[in-house]
């Protein structure tokens, strides 16, 4: 398949990497003639330097026999230009635009993206995608990363191993036998900075970062068992008002148990428009380092703060900050990946990413077939895939254990009708099962190959 991605920063980057990994014809556009050179020297993709809004542009980078453009450059108005430019002068058949803008945004105004108007088929927002992750960051506290899967019913969770790790030094086969009813799978784990798949006789050990699938109603029990107490969020401090604090701050106002929410925004005209959408959340404007500020936001009685500025070291500082002060749970908005390996040292219990968060949200519509989510975990270094079986799945009709998976893919969870099971090597997998798959990057490609699903357009 043939795609176009507008857009070289590192939401163009990740794409370009994961669909030209995938055998795919990818070629990069962007008018910073040294992001363009990063690409091509780095990656499988081919590279034009210009604005992508420019037709002329778009037709030296293949428009006119293009399947996909996925315009993600810093600018939401040359997103929305180059898709209609890709629909109206090439015909490209599938466009996807990465919006910023709330004004953009606005459930009224949707009707601007049909195909006879501004024709983009997928509009991505970034904000959005952040504040929903956030919100999935303080539903699971203690744990450094979480998804939500088959409607909710699986959840992924990042979970630090610690001293104390009641599981610690102890064979996964073992956690079957004496924990036989918990709905919970190890699927992944980070160590020394190398993320693999476990095999069953591998242990846990202090400093690993393990991802388990886990039924929605075994969370609790699956963070005790790890070692992880599970705390209600009923004082929550944002740091930083913007579009993300503000979309954070409104769905927790929302919720039907009460939480009381303070915002801290630096701006002043921030603050005030936050103020003014908001009903019950108290916003208060200043500095989110400044330790008095925080004091007045009642940091030590907080059961969790969310630093989520655009700006990454002062969002680390801030959680630094509120933890020194007493608050038990902080997590940090962070773009750059390099600073995630200083999360531990500084004890920062979490964070955001939000070019995973929106990678995972593009490759979630651009995969053709029976895909219903994708989630990118850390640097691109593995996804999960959920996808419905079809009848063409070399997996249908097949117990786990018969299918030949690589070795770096695990089954998380199985779903056979409304009921979610924990694998085991003796399940059979039917035609109409949804299945979730961890799978290292290197082995994407045979997954897609078993699901009978490839990155194609609709």
């Amino acid at each position: 398949m043939k795609v176009i991605i507008c857009g070289a920063g590192q939401v163009g980057w990740q794409i370009a990497r994961h669909l030209s990994g995938e055998r795919n014809d990818v070629t990069v556009v962007d008018n910073n003639a040294d992001l363009v050179r990063r690409a091509t020297d780095s990656l499988d993709v081919q590279g034009v330097t210009g604005f992508a809004s420019y037709p002329s542009v778009l037709d030296k980078a293949g428009a006119g026999d293009a399947d996909m453009i996925i315009a993600a450059t810093h600018s939401d108005e040359v997103n929305m230009v180059t898709c209609q430019v890709a629909h109206s002068v090439f015909r490209v058949n599938r466009k996807i635009a990465r919006l910023r803008s709330q004004a953009y945004l606005e459930t009224i105004y949707s009707d601007l993206y049909r195909r006879d108007h501004m024709p983009i088929d997928v509009v991505i927002s970034p904000e959005r995608e952040v504040a929903a992750a956030a919100l999935q960051r303080l539903s699971a506290p203690s744990a450094f990363d979480t998804e939500r899967f088959m409607d909710g019913q699986a959840h992924l969770l990042g979970i630090l191993i610690e001293d104390d790790c009641p599981v610690i030094n102890t064979p996964l086969r073992q956690l079957t036998d004496l924990f036989s009813t918990l709905r919970a799978t190890v699927v992944g784990v980070r160590r020394e900075g190398t993320l693999f798949s476990p095999e069953s006789g591998d242990q846990l050990f202090a400093g690993d970062e393990c991802y388990v699938f886990t039924h929605v109603d075994d969370i609790a029990r699956t963070m005790e068992i790890f070692g992880k107490k599970m705390a209600k969020q009923e004082r929550v401090v944002l740091v930083g008002g913007g579009n993300v604090g503000l979309a954070v701050a409104t769905e927790l106002e929302q919720r039907a148990t009460r939480v009381r929410t303070k915002i801290i925004e630096k701006s002043r005209a921030c603050a005030e428009h936050a103020a003014e959408a908001l009903e019950r959340t108290i916003v208060l404007n200043g500095d989110g380092l400044d330790v008095a500020l925080l004091a007045e936001a009642g940091i030590a009685r907080a059961d969790a703060m969310l630093a989520i500025t655009d700006d990454d070291k002062t969002n680390m500082l801030a959680a630094v900050r509120a933890k020194s002060e007493g608050c038990p749970y902080a997590i940090a908005l962070i773009n750059d990946p390099t600073l995630v390996p200083l999360m531990g040292p500084l004890g920062i219990d979490a964070y955001i990413n939000p070019r995973a968060t929106t990678v995972s949200s593009i490759l979630r519509h651009i995969r053709h077939g029976r895909v219903r989510a994708v989630y990118s975990i850390g640097d691109a270094e593995a996804e999960v895939i959920e996808a419905e079986v079809l009848s063409t799945s070399p997996m249908a009709g097949k117990r786990i254990s018969d299918i030949g998976f690589p070795e770096g893919v695990l089954v998380g969870a199985v779903r056979k009708g409304d009921t979610v099971l924990r694998p085991m090597g003796s399940t059979r997998i039917d035609e109409g099962d949804v299945i979730a798959l961890f799978a290292l990057a290197g082995d994407v490609p045979e997954v897609e190959r078993l699901m009978q699903v490839s990155i194609d357009f609709f």
